[in-house]
């Protein structure tokens, strides 16, 4: 073979064969941690993990290498959901994290050391409440936790007439109704920022 030949050959032989090494690497990596438990559930979660579930909310349980034990569920108008070889489980209420536990435990009859994940895949029971001089007043599904300046820009934001300094949360904890002030002026500006807090269902913004 001519020696410019194979100057020109052999480096491109190498370089497909390093690509070629390269891929079966990035497949092997996605296999592996695809066959891990709890990898990738939780990342597309639209809530945290002190999220409180409600009825109408979706989760999706499963257990590592069973699927016949993986399901999504929706919590019923009574607070319940109910799970194979577990039966009923309080949900509303509850993290998911609460769920988890209690699945496993009542598992560990059946299966030994099962690994359980479960995670919200729809948040259908988080509605707030934006009222007063805002441009889109009313209930909003959200879909994902929200902070106050979130659910203004929601409601379309303040009309001129607004006082963007006097705007209150108003939270029913426990029975009881808990105001927080919101200056929005202050927050325009970056000043005072932890005031913008993460809203509760059921929590109404009031804007004078």
């Amino acid at each position: 073979m001519n020696k410019t030949l194979m100057s020109i050959t052999f480096p491109k032989r190498c370089a497909n064969a390093a690509w070629v090494l390269g891929l079966a690497l990035m497949v092997s990596l996605s296999l592996l941690f695809a066959g891990s438990p709890n990898m990738g559930l939780a990342a597309d979660s639209p809530a945290g993990p002190d999220y409180l579930l409600g009825p109408e909310d979706v989760v999706l349980i499963s257990v590592w290498k069973d699927e016949h034990l993986t399901k999504e569920l929706v919590v019923r108008p009574d607070g319940m959901i109910s799970f194979p070889l577990v039966g009923d489980v309080q949900a509303a209420g509850r993290t998911v994290e609460d769920v988890r536990s209690d699945i496993t435990k009542r598992l560990s009859r059946y299966i030994p050391n099962a690994q359980v994940s479960v995670t919200v895949t729809k948040l259908l029971s988080y509605r707030i409440y934006v009222l007063g001089r805002v441009n889109k007043p009313g209930e909003f599904m959200v879909g994902h936790i929200t902070d106050v300046l979130q659910a203004l820009s929601m409601a379309g934001g303040l009309t001129p007439f607004a006082s963007e300094n006097d705007i209150k949360i108003i939270r029913r904890v426990n029975g009881e109704q808990v105001v927080y002030e919101f200056r929005y002026g202050d927050v325009r500006k970056g000043r005072d920022l932890a005031q913008n807090i993460l809203l509760q269902r059921g929590d109404v913004v009031m804007v004078p």
